[in-house]
């Protein structure tokens, strides 16, 4: 009776405070900003160390650790939704839902969980991952706005839901007036909006994807009549179909039942080939619009960011990510994120999942969710079992750290090194609590703010003794066009694992910013299965080849290495590259070559981090006479010379600031 009586009555007072905020600003100004040719994190017109730490089970004693350790953001979680965050493993839900029905709201669990942040450091400022999936009273209201399977059954909510965004934007609108009217508004200075599958923006389902909702099929012909300007004899004669209309046109089948081991020419199927455009650009009108509500209801004050552009690891067609170079173009978007490469080895460069490059040429700031397990991880089900589904899901695999604290240290200066050298940030994700209660472990992650606030905070003049000298084009977009359903562009896009150990750093851009390299100099242009150029892009590739060393084109059928323009060698089934091949081919257009040795090496920024394969005595070669300071010992001597050595057992990092 006393919770019946609770909820009202909050609800009440949630209500009638909008009043209030509307006539109140949100206190903190925050932006990015270009600077010194980095993207720089600014709160109230101050540059920050854009690194944060966010877990899903909060408790004071981590925030605690985590505030002596440096950091001044923190990552708090909101959600719409009642069930856990992933409809594969069948996990529970990390926090109770605050959306109660339609303009109802219990904000008592966001409350509580700022309190327990306040407590620790007063002046915390706070992003809110807000996700975004509807609670099941929702679904059972919408019956026509959920995904409906074969069978009839219903399956979470249709991505192609008008009303679903329409509601949970309301929803998001009414949370920002609850900060904006409380004491937490001198925290909050950003939303990370999230939804579908694990928060990122991925389709739910599980082996077979399945739409055949209403909102679907209404939403379909609506982009139908757009895209083909309301003219029904165009969609007739573009599917060779006379028989279709805007009023019977139904989406293909991408359920997946039906592969081919092929890459499909654009055009040979017109009907799939839109399906699948319609449903590219699905998520990334979502991040576009909820960000735009964030900008609108803050009159420009917070930060926007999303999870989204997976393309480097997630090749499925099906799981909806695919236009990051459209939502790069979204003015109202701050930041985007990625957990890093999951192949979570010692020796393997843990890349972003995206193209960063282009990310930084359109403004964004890139910040990694650096998931890093270590060997304080424990398993959820001894934290929170509660919410562990059935089966060992959660218990094997990905979600087991390394066996010691030393290679635990050495994997987080790893994660240090590749933000520095690179030039991005991050949060660091300790997801059920105490992954990172080691003082070694936390002095990398309060060494990672202070080298970042004394060498890149408010540093115009960027040292740049070293820029990497090869360049990584690869097309998002080919996932749509691989009828083994990502199969052919996993295989190509695995050539991420050897290029991070090839011994030299490389920067990866998407194919639609190839006219941006005409910038550059890079000595290597490696395009990495772009096919179909069209003739404008054929003109930029072949500017591009005169002006570089060697380029290096790989298809799903082999690679081809030119000269300048002229045509080296044709290697019929080299689609997968080794490192020391990659080295080979680098030390011919004279790219400088660190290590051979297999290592993982970032140079750039300023930075020179090298972790090493395998244990053993190193040779770093260096471009030329460079000085190095160790910057994980306070009592080394500075070094200066041409050839570094180093001596280290597997997985151990080297970082060092670098100068001429």
């Amino acid at each position: 009776m006393r919770y019946l009586l609770f909820v009202p009555i909050f609800i009440f007072t949630v209500l009638c405070s909008s009043d209030k905020a509307a006539g109140q600003a949100f206190r903190n100004h925050t932006t990015v900003r270009e600077i010194g040719g980095n993207i720089g994190l600014f709160i109230n017109d101050r540059q920050v160390p854009p690194f944060a730490y966010m877990s899903y089970l909060g408790e004071s004693r981590y925030f605690r650790e985590m505030a002596d350790s440096g950091l001044e953001i923190f990552c708090l979680l909101a959600y719409l939704g009642d069930r856990g965050i992933n409809s594969t493993s069948g996990i529970g839900p990390f926090r109770p839902s605050f959306w109660k029905g339609i303009g109802q709201y219990d904000f008592s669990v966001i409350r509580d969980e700022f309190d327990k942040l306040v407590r620790v450091k007063e002046d915390a400022k706070v992003i809110i991952r807000v996700h975004l999936d509807p609670p099941i009273w929702w679904e059972r209201q919408n019956p026509s706005e959920v995904c409906r399977l074969p069978s009839g059954e219903s399956y979470r909510v249709s991505f192609s839901s008008k009303k679903w965004r329409h509601d949970a934007g309301d929803a998001l609108l009414a949370l920002l007036d609850w900060v904006r009217a409380s004491d937490y508004n001198r925290n909050l200075i950003g939303i990370h909006v999230a939804a579908g599958g694990t928060e990122e923006w991925f389709f739910h389902y599980k082996d077979r994807f399945y739409d055949e909702s209403p909102a679907r099929k209404a939403d379909f012909r609506n982009w139908l009549q757009a895209r083909y300007h309301h003219d029904a004899a165009a969609l007739r004669k573009a599917w060779n179909d006379p028989g279709v209309s805007f009023e019977t046109a139904l989406p293909a089948d991408l359920s997946g039942t039906t592969k081919r081991n092929t890459i499909r020419k654009k055009g040979d199927n017109p009907r799939l080939d839109d399906t699948f455009d319609y449903h590219r650009g699905l998520m990334p009108g979502h991040i576009a619009y909820f960000s735009r509500l964030v900008k609108e209801a803050s009159q420009g004050q917070l930060l926007t960011g999303a999870f989204y552009g997976y393309h480097l690891f997630v090749h499925d067609p099906r799981r909806g990510h695919g236009s990051l170079a459209e939502l790069l173009k979204c003015p109202d978007l701050d930041y985007l994120s990625s957990p890093n490469d999951y192949r979570r080895e010692t020796g393997i460069d843990w890349l972003p999942m995206a193209a960063i490059r282009s990310v930084q040429l359109h403004g964004k700031l890139w910040l990694a969710e650096n998931d890093t397990r270590t060997s304080l991880t424990t398993l959820l089900r001894e934290k929170a079992p509660h919410i562990v589904p059935d089966g060992d899901w959660y218990d094997k695999g990905v979600w087991i750290g390394p066996k010691d604290l030393f290679t635990s240290q050495e994997l987080i200066w790893k994660n240090a090194g590749r933000m520095l050298a690179y030039g991005y940030g991050g949060w660091w994700f300790d997801m059920w609590g105490g992954w990172f209660s080691d003082e070694g472990i936390r002095s990398a992650i309060r060494a990672t703010n202070r080298l970042y606030q004394q060498y890149t905070t408010d540093n115009r003049a960027q040292n740049h003794v070293y820029r990497p000298e090869v360049a990584v084009v690869v097309d998002e977009k080919l996932q749509f066009y691989d009828d083994t359903y990502g199969g052919i562009t996993g295989r190509l896009a695995g050539n991420r694992v050897p290029l991070g150990q090839a011994g030299t750093s490389f920067d990866m851009y998407l194919r639609s910013d190839l006219d941006s390299l005409k910038k550059e100099r890079y000595k290597l242009i490696w395009y990495l299965d772009i096919q179909d150029l069209s003739a404008e892009e054929q003109q930029t590739v072949k500017s591009l080849m005169a002006r570089t060393g060697y380029s290096v084109i790989t298809d799903h059928l082999g690679s081809s290495v030119y000269k300048k323009e002229q045509p080296v060698s044709r290697l019929a089934g080299r689609v997968r590259w080794t490192p020391e091949q990659l080295r080979e081919i680098f030390q011919k257009a004279d790219v400088h070559i660190f290590s051979a040795a297999d290592d993982v090496v970032y140079a750039g920024q300023g930075w020179l981090m090298v972790h090493l394969a395998e244990a053993g005595r190193r040779e770093i070669v260096l471009p030329s006479e460079w000085t190095l300071m160790n910057v994980k010992d306070s009592t080394a001597v500075p070094f200066t010379g041409k050839r570094l050595l180093i001596e280290g057992r597997k997985g151990e990092t080297f970082l060092y600031k670098a100068d001429r």
